[in-house]
C-alpha cells in the first residue's frame, strides 16, 4: 500500500470523527494513528489531516499531556481565555469608526451591506490617530 493510499484512509478516518472530537481526543486520536503507522507516521497523519506534527509530540496516549499530568476538568481551555474584543476594551470604537464611514457611504442606507470610498488601511489610520 503506498503512502497516497494511506493518507487517503487517514483523511476519510478524520472526517468522519472530526465533527465528534474535542481538541484533546482529536490529538491522542492523531497520536494513536501515527504511532501504529511506525516511522514517518507523524507526517502521514499531519498530511492527511491537515494537523501541525508539534501536534503529536506532547500528547500521550493514555490523555496526559507532556508532564504526565491528567486534566483535571473535562473542558479544554479555561473559560475566559483569549483576547478581548476590542469593542469591550474601547467602547466608543464603534461609533468613531461609524464616524468615519458615514461621509463616505455609497449605495441603499436601509441595507445592512455598507459600502465605503475608504480602505481598511485609510480607516486604521484614522482610528489610530484618533488614539484608538
Amino acid at each position: 500500500m503506498s503512502d497516497d493510499d494511506i493518507v487517503e484512509k487517514i483523511r476519510k478516518k478524520y472526517e468522519r470523527l472530526s465533527g465528534v472530537l474535542d481538541e484533546r481526543s482529536r490529538r491522542v486520536w492523531a497520536s494513536a494513528e501515527a504511532e501504529a503507522l511506525g516511522y514517518g507516521g507523524q507526517s502521514i497523519v499531519a498530511k492527511a489531516t491537515g494537523l501541525l506534527r508539534m501536534t503529536f509530540y506532547s500528547q500521550n496516549l493514555d490523555g496526559s499531556n507532556e508532564n504526565n499530568s491528567a486534566l483535571p476538568h473535562p473542558r479544554i481551555r479555561k473559560e475566559g481565555g483569549g483576547r478581548k474584543k476590542l469593542i469591550q476594551r474601547e467602547p466608543k470604537l464603534l461609533s468613531a469608526l461609524e464616524a468615519l464611514v458615514e461621509p463616505t457611504t455609497r449605495g441603499d442606507q436601509e441595507n445592512p451591506l455598507r459600502w465605503t470610498c475608504l480602505s481598511t488601511r485609510q480607516l486604521a489610520a484614522a482610528l489610530e490617530k484618533q488614539g484608538y
